[in-house]
């Protein structure tokens, strides 16, 4: 295929013309020159925190070349890269805006996500003109940087330079075992597992690494004599392999002697897990939104571009009458995030400020009339019922309450420590579908929990992916009907009260122990559970940033006697697995 047909060609050649964003080095040696080359195709889904990535590195703006191409686009992505280059375009030494205003297809490919041979092929001649491009300018490195990579980290480029490397690639995180690099490959140009690469990918092993590839962001150093034969296209008279361009370009390393590395001393950024041939660009846009719910949790979290006009997403309750999000006012961290999570899922939730355990005293839990359930004692830590425990039954009881008085049909309950699957709205959505359509009676649905007990649990007729739950714990996220709420009121907890967690299992007659049971009757909570499970923890007991305001209180008569996790094994990962991450095989490491 030949080059592209240009829509626009723009040129800005005074070398420090522009103001700048980054830091600079003051009155130090003049920073190097780098030409940064973004390849943009149906991005719009990623592409303004790609560039918000890019608008804060911290590296002077007029010190880097702005190479831009797009072409055979479906969606926004041509005109929100014009508006991002028109907005910061003057802030650095040139930019080169290379848009073709063609088809929306290659003849060859089976569909947006399909990679055919005239996709490559000009993919490869679009990377090879951004090579030739950083030459003619005399830069002394070439940034390639995908859309799909989102560098959080703004030192990223200045720590690359200092690596001194011919080819570098900082590592990128993902929801899966997938990252930007192999540790190794074969004769014949095919994908080699090593003993290397899973401690490279989880940092048990921390450097930087040779490799025989890295890709979707790396850092050229075009000053080394050996990096002055490395090509994108033609492939190398010898090539046999892959018509694929980061093959193609690996063998172009080998072949020169340019030695390639990876390094993940730091946490660089993120890079989206790529869809199969046959998924759509909605598969590629949700596969995204769960890569943004990541970062905000495990951090840093990504940031859009200022630059470009994002029209608010319609928020929906998922054919829920309401749904609630428990925070304590005292948590503002949580709340945002879990804010900023559910605006990303488009759902429309209402924040219930949650009882705060910690400012209860005896008189207030006498007014409350909240006294302990008889004999009751943490069955791990012998330790007897917390504020915070009190706090948090409290919470979900006023919400049941409230249930009952507006006559609210089925309701979504969120609390603020909650990591969603992928596609979390569409398949919650689906279940409920396919749970009204099956006509069974249910009171609550777990879609976040841990299963006590190893048995397996029986699945629910006519329905896909949902069990009859047993012993659990956690209330992560669960959906309440009416009738579940008022046979909740109706036993009349508050007098008799243990944690919620453990009250529930004893309303669906799944508990153990036959004496905390026989306080409460009937028994007949209808109560299933999403499987596999629908959210997780953000965090577990033992993790660095892991916080329990249940666990880590007082006891709920005696403020005096300071409560801990150690002991409790409720707050622990479950050891059978799961934890809000993409389900995946290892090959998807490719």
């Amino acid at each position: 295929m030949g080059p592209l047909r240009c829509a626009a060609l723009v040129l800005l050649l005074l070398l420090g013309s522009g103001t700048g964003t980054g830091t600079g080095t003051g009155g130090g040696p003049e920073p190097p020159r780098v030409v940064l080359a973004l390849l943009a195709r149906n991005a719009q889904h990623s592409l303004p925190h790609c560039l918000g990535a890019l608008e804060n590195l911290d590296f002077p703006a007029g010190n880097i070349a702005l190479w831009c191409a797009t072409d055979h686009n479906s969606d926004n992505t041509t005109a929100m890269l014009q508006e991002w280059l028109q907005a910061v375009g003057s802030n650095y030494h040139s930019v080169a805006w290379k848009a073709e205003e063609g088809p929306s297809a290659y003849p060859d490919e089976l569909g947006p996500k399909h990679w055919s041979d005239k996709r490559y092929e000009n993919l490869m001649r679009l990377k090879q003109e951004a090579l030739s491009y950083a030459r003619g300018l005399r830069a002394d490195y070439i940034l390639f940087v995908d859309t799909d990579s989102i560098l959080t980290n703004n030192q990223t480029l200045t720590f690359l330079m200092a690596q001194n490397k011919s080819v570098v690639a900082p590592m990128l995180d993902s929801q899966t075992f997938y990252s930007n690099f192999w540790c190794g490959i074969t004769p014949q140009g095919f994908y080699r597992r090593t003993a290397d690469y899973f401690p490279t990918k989880n940092r048990q092993r921390r450097g930087c690494f040779a490799v025989p590839m890295v890709y979707a962001t790396f850092l050229i150093d075009l000053r080394k004599e050996e990096t002055a034969q490395l090509a994108f296209y033609p492939p190398h008279p010898n090539y046999t392999w892959a018509f694929d361009d980061i093959i193609v370009f690996a063998y172009s390393c080998q072949e020169a002697g340019a030695e390639v590395h990876v390094c993940n001393q730091q946490r660089f950024g993120y890079i989206n897990v790529p869809v199969k041939a046959h998924q759509t660009l909605e598969d590629e846009r949700v596969n995204f939104v769960h890569l943004t719910l990541e970062a905000m949790v495990d951090g840093p979290p990504m940031q859009r571009s200022r630059h470009i006009s994002i029209p608010p997403k319609p928020l929906t309750k998922l054919g829920f009458d309401e749904i609630f999000l428990i925070n304590l006012v005292r948590r503002p961290d949580r709340r945002r995030r879990m804010l900023e999570s559910l605006q990303e899922l488009e759902i429309a939730a209402r924040v219930v400020d949650a009882v705060d355990g910690s400012t209860l005293n005896s008189s207030d839990i006498k007014v409350l009339g909240v006294d302990l359930l008889p004999g009751y004692y943490d069955p791990f830590s012998g330790r007897t019922l917390t504020k915070g425990e009190v706090g948090c039954f409290l919470s979900h009881y006023n919400i049941w309450k409230e249930i009952v008085s507006r006559g609210l049909q089925r309701v979504l309950v969120f609390e603020d420590d909650v990591r969603f699957e992928v596609s979390f709205p569409a398949r919650l959505q689906r279940l409920m579908e396919e749970l009204e359509g099956a006509r069974h009676d249910w009171d609550l649905v777990y879609l976040g929990r841990k299963q006590v007990n190893a048995e397996d649990e029986a699945p629910v007729e006519g329905v896909r992916n949902l069990v009859v739950a047993g012993y659990s714990y956690w209330t992560l996220a669960y959906t309440i009907s009416l009738r579940g709420a008022q046979k909740l009121l109706a036993a009349e907890p508050l007098s008799k009260m243990l944690p919620v967690d453990e009250f529930l299992p004893i309303m669906y007659d799944k508990h153990p122990n036959e004496d905390y049971k026989r306080h409460f009757a009937p028994r007949d909570l209808q109560v299933f559970s999403a499987h596999p499970l629908l959210v997780y923890p953000t965090h577990y007991a033992g993790d660095s940033n892991w916080l329990s305001d249940t666990e880590t209180s007082t006891i709920w008569d005696d403020d005096s006697k300071q409560t801990g996790w150690v002991g409790s094994q409720k707050t622990l990962r479950d050891p059978r697995g799961g934890g809000g991450y993409l389900r995946s095989a290892s090959h998807d490491e490719l």
